[in-house]
């Protein structure tokens, strides 16, 4: 992974950036969030456009749309994997769900803070997202029935094994236990690298900064200039009754491998 290229002392441009993307902001929520709410329902989940439903559509449109409005140029590398999966990826920052839905729906998994967050909790809400109290063994039971379920109705998963955000600057530990749904519902595990900048050379800025929460981080990267963001859908890793933490090991090696290409 590229280090992070020193900021400007000051950014001139960062003003205008705000004068640019608000206006384009405000209109995405105040009409494209509506929209897409609406087509969220029992229909347009029965209606298939090119093999995908309609509703997964509408909100890869949405967080397509929401990435660009940040200024992010998006590109993608390989393909994710039709029908049941468990997509795991390595986790930055917030925007890291947005990128991933802008080219494959699927329910996350997230801790219950973000059903609080402004916006994106409200969309992630609306994306069949899995909330998890961290602390509470009851939570976690129920968030590994509710994978195991989706799983086997053949829906997507997608999960950050590192359990939380990181600096950006390296791949934390895979928790191999989050790997245990796909081993019982017999599905493959998709890991999923994130890249931002050229080479990943904008991780670190794209992460949350020491003591920064999320209004300040999504303020923040809404005045950044504009960027490459990368999703790399790498070769798929059978499951393995007997194997769960070499799954979360394999996962993690083609990430760390497709960070450093």
């Amino acid at each position: 992974m590229s280090p992070t290229p020193s900021p400007s002392r000051r950014d001139w441009r960062r003003p205008f950036r705000y004068l640019w993307r608000t206006p384009l902001l405000a209109l995405h929520v105040g009409v494209g969030l509506p929209l897409t709410l609406v087509m969220i329902n029992p229909l347009s989940a029965r209606i298939e456009m090119r093999g995908e439903r309609l509703d997964h559509r509408m909100i890869r449109w949405w967080s397509g749309t929401l990435m660009r409005v940040f200024g992010f140029r998006l590109r993608r590398y390989g393909t994710p994997l039709p029908g049941a999966a468990l997509f795991v990826a390595n986790h930055v920052s917030w925007i890291d769900i947005t990128l991933i839905h802008s080219q494959r729906m699927m329910g996350f998994v997230a801790k219950a803070e973000i059903a609080r967050w402004p916006l994106v909790g409200w969309v992630a809400s609306q994306g069949s997202t899995i909330y998890h109290h961290r602390g509470s063994n009851d939570s976690l039971h129920g968030v590994m029935h509710a994978m195991v379920e989706r799983l086997q109705q053949g829906l997507a998963v997608g999960v950050f094994p590192e359990g939380k955000t990181t600096r950006g600057d390296a791949i934390g530990t895979f928790h191999a236990r989050i790997f245990q749904p796909a081993v019982l519902a017999g599905v493959p595990a998709q890991p999923v690298a994130l890249k931002y900048g050229l080479r990943g050379d904008a991780q670190t800025i794209v992460a949350f900064g020491e003591k920064e929460n999320f209004l300040q981080n999504f303020l923040r990267l809404l005045g950044e200039p504009g960027r490459v963001a990368e999703v790399h859908f790498l070769e798929p890793v059978a499951s393995s009754e007997d194997g769960r933490r070499r799954m979360a090991e394999t996962c993690r090696e083609r990430i760390i491998a497709a960070m450093a290409g």
